[in-house]
């Protein structure tokens, strides 16, 4: 009997759709990522947080530019409160070169971010959490010594513009967890540019 092709090309699109990585309630691991100074950075160095929030993000793409500066805000707004944007970049330079290290440490410098910018040269982190776009969001909070995750998706409902997006989930979800509430929307679908995997 022939398999239906229609059939597995409809399977291979819902893998596609479900990468393996964290779901919500998942441990993450901590990591030791090169930042744009040349220092690594680990979530273990902010012994004061509460959580973070992790953004893949790159130099590129046209909806990780139309986001920089909401990520900047975010972390200008949560990092006082112990929620601390970790921004990685996972793209491999080698299909895109806009993403390289050096160029990374140019755009950082450029637009003076607050946060570290990570570069993710193995992908090993990216495909860890089950990335797939730039930029795609995980909130993580310490409970009990471990990073729990608590939401995973996008910033909010609108990437052409910040002022006409009517929910705002990364800020809700923050706030939802500083208060101590659990966190109403957990998933959500980012929007932004496919990661540049290695081939």
């Amino acid at each position: 009997m022939k398999p239906n092709l229609f059939l597995v090309a409809i399977a291979a699109i819902l893998v596609s759709f479900s990468p393996a990585g964290y779901k919500i309630g998942d441990e993450v691991k901590d990591f030791s990522l090169k930042n744009v100074n040349g220092k690594m950075v680990s979530m273990n160095d902010y012994k004061d947080a509460k959580g973070f929030i992790v953004v893949f993000t790159c130099n590129h793409c046209p909806f990780a530019k139309a986001y920089e500066s909401r990520i900047l805000l975010l972390d200008k707004k949560y990092a006082p409160k112990g929620f601390p944007v970790l921004a990685i970049n996972p793209n491999d330079p080698n299909v895109v070169e806009e993403d390289s290290y050096s160029n990374m440490v140019a755009l950082a410098s450029e637009k003076k971010y607050t946060f570290p910018y990570l570069f993710d040269e193995t992908q090993e982190i990216a495909h860890a959490y089950g990335a797939t776009r730039t930029p795609h969001v995980f909130i993580v909070k310490k409970e009990n010594g471990k990073n729990i995750l608590k939401y995973i998706g996008a910033i909010d409902n609108n990437s052409e513009d910040a002022k006409s997006a009517t929910q705002h989930y990364v800020e809700d979800a923050v706030d939802a967890l500083l208060s101590g509430k659990p966190v109403t929307t957990t998933e959500t679908k980012a929007i932004g540019c496919t990661i540049k995997w290695k081939s």
